[in-house]
């Protein structure tokens, strides 16, 4: 799926985004997996009543090597400012996580910017952050608009926050249909 010339040997920020079911994060793990031993933050926080979701962190954990070394439900701001390990870290997934964050700050019906603290310790982190570094987000912004405040709520902080981590990594790619489009 990848073109290995299609990464800078020197970018260790790359953003990848795509829609739901677009293949953003299977082109995440491998090029995660060509920058040597992985270490996977996977930022689901898995309810056991959701089987859907389940079945879906289920795909996901199928299809990660063994050898990866996986950090499950964890705070990537906190991970990402202790000391790298080697090879690279796939951070997936940035919109998991803010719907996480959103849920711990009882954010859906507050105003606005609530969770501003939460999106600038992880933009600082990664902005920061000495070691290779691979981050999965969707796009969401492409569609209607949300009939919902708490879907119109989501895709305007998704937005403003991808655009703030496009500006920080090196690289950044948009998956559309499995394909991969080179933004930056």
């Amino acid at each position: 799926m990848l073109d290995h010339s299609s990464t800078s040997s020197r970018a260790h920020r790359i953003l990848v985004l795509g829609g739901a079911r677009s293949g953003k994060s299977a082109f995440a793990e491998v090029l995660a997996a060509e920058g040597g031993p992985v270490r996977y933050i996977a930022t689901a926080i898995p309810d056991p009543a959701d089987l859907d979701f389940a079945e879906r962190i289920a795909r996901h954990r199928d299809r990660r090597p063994a050898d990866w070394t996986v950090l499950e439900s964890a705070d990537p701001a906190r991970v990402l400012t202790a000391a790298p390990p080697a090879g690279t870290t796939l951070l997936d997934d940035v919109g998991t996580w803010l719907t996480g964050r959103i849920d711990a700050r009882a954010a859906w019906d507050a105003p606005r910017g609530t969770i501003a603290p939460d999106a600038d310790a992880l933009v600082a982190a990664v902005a920061v952050y000495p070691g290779r570094l691979v981050i999965v987000t969707p796009e969401v912004g492409m569609g209607v608009i949300p009939a919902t405040r708490s879907g119109r709520l989501f895709r305007d902080e998704i937005g403003t926050l991808n655009q703030r981590l496009a500006q920080t990594c090196d690289e950044a790619f948009f998956i559309v249909a499995g394909l991969p489009l080179r933004l930056k």
